[in-house]
């Protein structure tokens, strides 16, 4: 009788079940290799460099001017060149904050400090707007520079006496605001040469009239008011001007 083959042990055959599926599933949701991860990195685009932000970066600011007190920066008339101040060469000095003051009438929103006009020094700097320095550098050169001529060798500087200052006229209490006060005005007490004599209007109103007088003259138009010793009691050491705007006309004394 022939001899069958033994069927193999069950235990031996593997089956597909739930536990066979779930490993399957697992399988295919296993990491992918290091190797793979580093291959599609090398595939991604690099990023594009910021050649936008650099050049806004360096694109270049307007300056401004943080003056005190609190409230936006404000923009000041900076000179353009030097010895160039409200757009007018000539001028010699930088802008100022502004003052304020708590009088009523008082200060100066826009003002500047001059030091020297035409390249005559002044011996004091001078604090006023723009529209009366402007003014009185067109003074020296149609009037006291005329005036003076080469006498001494020549006008060395501009005596001044006073210009920015919150106080009422001729400093009388109860006065209104003088121009002074809104920085509109400037005093002038005399010319010093270059041959080191000083003509001042308190000394020399009589011995120097003719150079005073004609430099008193010619301020008469270029400013709204022009005082001197002949107006009262008040300028008898001092030439004022001020750039007011009178409704008959100049004032001048």
């Amino acid at each position: 009788m022939p001899v069958r083959p033994r069927a193999r042990p069950a235990a031996l055959v593997p089956e597909a079940g739930p536990a066979a599926g779930a490993s399957l599933a697992a399988g295919a949701l296993a990491p992918e290799p290091e190797t793979a991860s580093l291959a599609l990195a090398a595939l991604r685009p690099l990023p594009k460099p910021a050649v936008a932000r650099a050049a806004t970066a360096a694109a270049p600011r307007e300056q401004l001017i943080q003056v005190s007190g609190a409230g936006p920066a404000k923009r000041l008339a900076a000179p353009g060149r030097s010895g160039a101040l409200c757009g007018v060469p000539g001028l010699t000095g930088h802008p100022i904050a502004p003052i304020a003051s708590r009088v009523q009438g008082c200060g100066l929103p826009d003002g500047v400090e001059v030091t020297a006009i035409s390249g005559i020094p002044l011996s004091l700097p001078i604090q006023v707007d723009c529209n009366t320095a402007v003014a009185f550098k067109r003074w020296l050169d149609r009037g006291i520079l005329p005036a003076v001529g080469n006498r001494g060798g020549g006008l060395a500087r501009i005596e001044v006496a006073g210009s920015y200052m919150c106080r009422p006229r001729n400093n009388q209490r109860g006065a209104k605001v003088s121009e002074h006060g809104r920085g509109h005005a400037v005093d002038l007490s005399g010319l010093r040469l270059r041959n080191g004599q000083t003509i001042t209007v308190l000394a020399g109103w009589k011995s120097d009239a003719r150079l005073l007088k004609a430099v008193h003259g010619s301020a008469c138009g270029t400013f709204g008011t022009v005082l001197g010793p002949k107006s009262d009691r008040f300028h008898q050491d001092h030439i004022h001007v001020d750039t007011a705007a009178n409704r008959g006309g100049p004032y001048c004394r």
